[in-house]
């Protein structure tokens, strides 16, 4: 028997492992599977970010059997450390799949139940066309190719990793191709004037028109831009703003929610759900009959 103390606070934790002789930590078992698990893209890069701050809170523990008592510290550490629901249910779902893994493959043996944690309906922020004016603008002068990603983004909905893994002959004509995405399935969505002009101005010797963009790089300008404009105190204006402003406008123009599904790729109709809201139209035939019965009363 092991016994590997972890401190957390005022509390003293002690998780004994056995199997002694076959023995992993979440770091080992990530840089054994996360190349069959998942793909290179922006997700893959979150996932490693995710198993290495849940490592770091093990203390790098190695373990035969993953137990409740584990799966508990970490959700505590998590929501101390000012995680939302929301953001625990990502990293749980990146651990859940690697110790899956590593349990079929005879790594580790036992698994604890992982419940999703119930998540809040958050205000969902857009870009205004005055702001989308003015971010795009300070963006552009930083960099050109920036500025260009930005238009593509935000009139194709597509994620960064998306963006960026474009290739040349994923286009077609009037439209684009992501195979490298989140859900694992690939879609077609049709392009505007301003977004097929966006790619054009790349250089074609290139892999594809935005293949030479570093996230991390791309991020630090948009903050930059963001200072500059004024949206500095806001934490919800990050690029996947832009994703979230094409899929406001697709239902405020009174596209149907389920062609806004398959536009942004959801895997289930409840995450496009949370713009559904925003199709305020479609109650405008209510207010007739309301007033009609308000008359009737009145007379």
């Amino acid at each position: 028997m092991l016994n590997h103390p972890l401190m957390s606070g005022r509390y003293r934790l002690s998780y004994q492992f056995q199997n002694a002789s076959n023995q992993a930590s979440l770091r080992a078992l990530l840089d054994r599977y996360v190349d069959v698990l998942w793909e290179p893209g922006s997700h893959k890069y979150n996932v490693t970010s995710f198993v290495g701050e849940l490592d770091e809170i093990l203390l790098g523990a190695e373990f035969s059997d993953f137990t409740d008592e584990m799966l508990d510290t970490l959700t505590s550490s998590l929501r101390k450390r000012g995680n939302s629901n929301a953001t625990i249910n990502r990293k749980m779902a990146a651990l859940s799949k690697l110790l899956k893994k590593a349990q079929k493959m005879g790594e580790i043996q036992g698994l604890p139940e992982f419940k999703r944690l119930k998540e809040k309906a958050g205000r969902i922020r857009f870009l205004e066309p005055e702001e989308e004016k003015r971010l795009f603008a300070a963006i552009s002068e930083k960099s050109e190719l920036y500025g260009r990603f930005c238009i593509f983004l935000i009139d194709t909905g597509a994620r960064l990793g998306e963006g960026i893994g474009l290739r040349w002959q994923d286009m077609n004509q009037d439209r684009v191709t992501f195979w490298l995405t989140k859900s694992g399935k690939s879609r077609s969505v049709p392009l505007t004037e301003r977004a097929a002009a966006a790619i054009q101005a790349s250089e074609r010797r290139r892999r594809g028109p935005f293949t030479t963009i570093v996230q991390a790089k791309f991020r630090a300008a948009w903050n930059e831009a963001k200072q500059e404009v004024g949206l500095g105190a806001e934490p919800d204006v990050v690029p996947h703003i832009l994703r979230h402003t094409c899929a406001s406008r697709l239902v405020q123009g009174g596209i149907d929610i389920r062609r806004v599904q398959t536009w942004l790729g959801h895997q289930t109709l409840q995450m496009t759900m949370r713009y559904a809201h925003l199709a305020s139209g479609d109650l405008d035939v209510c207010v007739p009959v309301l007033e009609h019965a308000a008359r009737v009363k009145a007379g």
